[in-house]
């Protein structure tokens, strides 16, 4: 399961405050999401082009990670 995090928002560049907004529209907690992240799903069901830009920022942290694992491990 893939969740995203702050960290993934300004990988794809978005604007925070404006994400803090977007996350009220949608009925989702920002604290939450600053502190836990949330999962790609959840985003993604909003079918929004900048939650989908976010899960891909999301996926390609998770694939570098899972690389650097296996390097390591």
């Amino acid at each position: 399961m893939t969740r995203v995090t702050v960290r993934d928002l300004r990988a794809a560049r978005l604007c925070l405050q404006g994400a803090r907004s977007w996350f009220a529209r949608h009925g989702l907690d920002w604290q939450v999401f600053l502190r836990e992240g949330v999962d790609a799903e959840v985003l993604a069901a909003t079918g929004d082009a900048l939650a989908m830009r976010a899960i891909a920022e999301a996926e390609r942290r998770l694939a570098r990670e899972q690389e650097q694992e296996q390097s390591h491990g």
